[in-house]
Order: structure tokens, then C-alpha cells, then sequence
């Protein structure tokens, strides 16, 4: 990376420094929405995951952390964030199993393709989609986060980016605003079931304000609503919980598990 475009960047630490990241100075900086996603998604030795949105590459480098042996694939439509993303694979030692290519969630699939991303060649993807309606949100003076919006496809297009891309049975791991439920839920309806939606709020006795949602492609199962992760205290320190995952890395059972009658 030039030198110019280097200083325009910081080295920061997630996973209690066991993961660092160089991300822009300005734009969108990797925050707890990133590592929740890599803890939620699940993952084995072998498969290949695919982190759509990847950004710096936070969430997919995060699970490759996390899960000894698994392949990842970072999507990224911003070509400079895609670059980065890269480099940090190189920088944490994962270059071996972790790629980064600069593609829209809503190219065609001769795209993905192209880029080795056919139908059905991963066992799992995550996505962070851009919360915020584009059309109704005031524009950012970051040229990369305008780059983003003017780039969003809707929240269909990315699931069925997703659907495409897994295998029969693989699974989806999304995070979304808490009052988007619906929308997600919608969005799911089609090609997906077992679907396990966990809630995540700041402070006990608060409403959430994001939703941790694990689906599995072609599945029947129904829905199932998980107790909720609290990130701190009702004094504001970071819950037990909280830290296991967000410092130590530790995952996140987001899967619908149906239990016999009466147990």
C-alpha cells in the first residue's frame, strides 16, 4: 500500500490482541458487530467460509482465528477496504486460508465465478449488510462509506447472494438492527428454515439493539428465539459473557435445536 494511503490508516487490536488490523482513519471502523458475526457463524476445519461485506476483513479473519483450518473468502465491493483486507490476512499469518476479492454483493454469478465463488462452494457465509435505507439516509462525507451505500443492494439481493453460494444445508449467519426483524425474517422466508435468531442487548433489563441471526439452507425446522446475550452490566462493565466472546474468542451457539416433549 503507498505510503500516502498508509498514514490514512490505524493498527488496531481485536480479540484481546490476538487480531490486528490496519482500517482507515475515517469511514467505518471495526467494532463488537464484527466479532459477534465470526462467533455466531460456526465453522470446522476444511470448509470454506465466505464473509460478504467483509470491509478491513474483521468478521472472516476473526472465524479463521478462531477456527484452525477453515478456508474464508473476503467479499468486499470497495476496492481500497478489499486491498486491506488482504493484507491484514498476510499480516495475522492466514494468507494460507484467507483471500479477499473486490466484488458487489449484487454482480452476477459469472462474476462470482470468475472469482472462484461458484454455486454452492462454501459451507458457510456471513454477512454484515449496511443496516441503514441508503435512499433515506443523509450521505457521508467518506468517499468509501458513499462508495458502500451507492453500491447497497437490498437485503434480498444479499441473502440471495448467500443462497447461491452455499451448499445444500449450509448455513447463513447474518447481524442486523434489533427492529429489522421482520425484514430479515422476510428475507429468509424463501430458501431458508432452522432459522435461530439471538438477541443482543447493551445493558440488562434493555431492549436489544442488534439480532444475531443463523440459518440453514433448504431446512424445514421452524424458527427458534434464544435467550439473549447481555454485553455489560447493569453498572456498564462488560458481562462474563461478553468478554468469553469478544476477548477470548470464544463462540456463540446460535442454532435451532429442537428438544423432545416434555424435556
Amino acid at each position: 500500500m503507498p505510503a500516502d494511503r498508509d498514514s490514512a490508516c490505524t493498527d488496531d487490536a481485536i480479540l484481546g490482541g490476538r487480531l490486528k488490523l490496519k482500517q482507515k482513519r475515517r469511514g467505518h471502523r471495526v467494532g463488537h458487530d464484527a466479532v459477534l458475526l465470526a462467533a455466531a457463524g460456526g465453522g470446522a476445519a476444511g470448509e470454506h467460509a465466505v464473509d460478504l461485506g467483509a470491509g478491513v476483513g474483521a468478521a472472516g479473519l476473526a472465524l479463521a482465528v478462531r477456527v484452525p483450518g477453515i478456508a474464508v473468502t473476503l467479499v468486499e465491493i470497495d476496492p481500497d477496504l478489499a486491498a486491506l483486507a488482504e493484507e491484514n490476512a498476510r499480516r495475522n499469518g492466514l494468507a494460507d486460508r484467507v483471500r479477499a476479492v473486490a466484488l458487489n454483493v449484487g454482480a452476477p454469478a459469472r462474476a462470482f465465478a470468475a472469482a472462484g465463488l461458484g454455486p454452492g462452494s462454501a459451507a458457510r457465509v456471513l454477512m454484515n449488510p449496511p443496516f441503514n435505507d441508503p435512499a433515506r439516509a443523509r450521505p457521508s462525507p467518506d468517499p468509501g462509506r458513499r462508495l458502500a451505500y451507492a453500491g447497497a443492494a437490498s437485503l434480498d439481493t444479499w441473502v440471495r447472494c448467500a443462497a447461491r453460494l452455499l451448499q445444500p444445508r449450509g448455513t447463513l449467519a447474518l447481524i442486523w438492527r434489533a427492529d429489522g426483524l421482520a425484514e430479515v425474517l422476510r428475507a429468509l422466508a424463501a430458501g431458508f428454515g432452522a432459522i435461530a435468531v439471538l438477541p443482543v442487548h447493551p445493558r440488562p433489563e434493555t431492549p436489544a439493539i442488534r439480532i444475531l441471526v443463523r440459518a440453514e439452507k433448504g431446512s424445514g425446522a421452524p424458527l427458534v428465539l434464544l435467550p439473549g446475550l447481555v454485553l455489560n452490566d447493569a453498572a456498564g462493565q462488560p458481562s462474563a459473557a461478553a468478554e468469553a466472546v469478544l476477548r477470548r474468542g470464544a463462540g456463540l451457539s446460535v442454532a435451532a435445536k429442537t428438544r423432545a416433549a416434555g424435556a
